[in-house]
């Protein structure tokens, strides 16, 4: 037994830290969009940061668990709760069997994630349990998840078994608890609406006139509706080359941001393909991107100029991050 569908949602799929290694195949890497969010969920829950999880967005799905189990629910708050009572995200929840978790009006971001401890009995797919939803293959099924699916589950981890002991002395009668504790808010990345995201010139930034190009740090991108996994497609001011002529294609990574002839930016995310042939004005950086993917379409976002020496110290304190919040799990768990 595991955790069974009992309504899909929007767009609720397995998912984990990528497919890495084969993208000169053209195989995507695929994998969480907000990987800090999964990592840190994961952690929670005292699984590898690696393990697969529960991915979903804005209508988030409906779960029965068939038994008791240990999760933990971080990224975007979509008012999850647990048999109707609300649940705070971003620490360990003692479930019971036969309990329900749902959720309800989305109140910050758009990606939000279920790690359960000790994750899921799916086979891997060339090394990864991602869903890669073009090729039908990954996650379960290679599908998104659907009512009625029951997913399950292996035994809890190590660290999950010694959580869910203390978490039964204050069970009780209760068919759910969790702590009384979560990771410092200063250690999570900033959800908001309205973002500024910091970003490395890219390869042809000097192919784009000169009045494109202080649009492009000066004026605010709306996420459009036609946004999806592979890609937020914006709308704002039209960006132009000086020269027209596309480039031969060429490698691209979560968080390029290719221009289009028509002038509207796409900034490619987690299901994006392996090479592009449209022009690169810029690169998110990398600690900015769990920001960038949790705004919800229709917000608008500013891009800001970053140095490669300020993208690499705002990569080193993200993972410095991730270290305090697993050093402070291990406390907790002595203690």
């Amino acid at each position: 037994m595991g955790l069974k569908i009992l309504h899909s949602g929007l767009l609720t799929t397995i998912q984990d830290t990528g497919r890495i290694g084969y993208q000169k195949e053209g195989i995507l890497v695929s994998g969480a969009m907000d990987t800090f969010a999964i990592r840190v969920g994961n952690i929670l829950v005292g699984n590898p940061e690696n393990a697969a999880a529960i991915e979903t967005t804005f209508l988030g799905p409906k779960i029965r668990f068939e038994e008791a189990g240990l999760i933990a629910i971080t990224g975007a708050d979509l008012s999850p709760t647990i048999n109707g009572e609300q649940v705070k995200m971003w620490r360990p929840l003692l479930v019971s069997a036969g309990c329900t978790l749902e959720f309800g009006t989305p109140r910050s971001g758009s990606w939000s994630y279920i790690a359960v401890s000790g994750s899921f009995k799916i086979p891997q797919v060339l090394g990864s349990y991602a869903t890669y939803l073009r090729a039908d293959f990954g996650g379960f099924k290679g599908k998104p998840l659907h009512v009625g699916d029951i997913i399950p589950v292996h035994g809890p981890s190590e660290i999950g078994a010694k959580l869910s002991q203390k978490l039964k002395l204050s069970l009780g009668t209760k068919a759910w608890c969790g702590v009384n504790w979560t990771p410092d808010p200063a250690l999570l990345p900033v959800i908001s609406p309205d973002p500024t995201i910091k970003v490395l010139k890219g390869p042809e930034y000097e192919w784009f006139a000169r009045p494109s190009a202080e649009k492009f740090w000066q004026e605010k991108f709306i996420v459009t509706s036609d946004s999806d996994r592979m890609g937020y497609q914006l709308r704002g001011p039209e960006l132009s080359v000086t020269d027209k002529t596309e480039i031969i294609s060429s490698a691209v990574s979560f968080g390029t941001i290719q221009v289009p002839p028509d002038g509207h930016p796409i900034v490619l995310l987690a299901d994006h393909q392996t090479t592009g042939g449209y022009p690169r004005i810029g690169q998110v950086c990398s600690a900015h991107f769990s920001s960038f993917v949790q705004v919800p379409m229709g917000k608008k976002i500013t891009f800001q100029e970053a140095t490669l020496p300020e993208a690499q110290s705002l990569y080193y304190q993200q993972e410095r991050n991730i270290l305090h919040i697993k050093r402070a799990l291990h406390l907790k768990i002595i203690s």
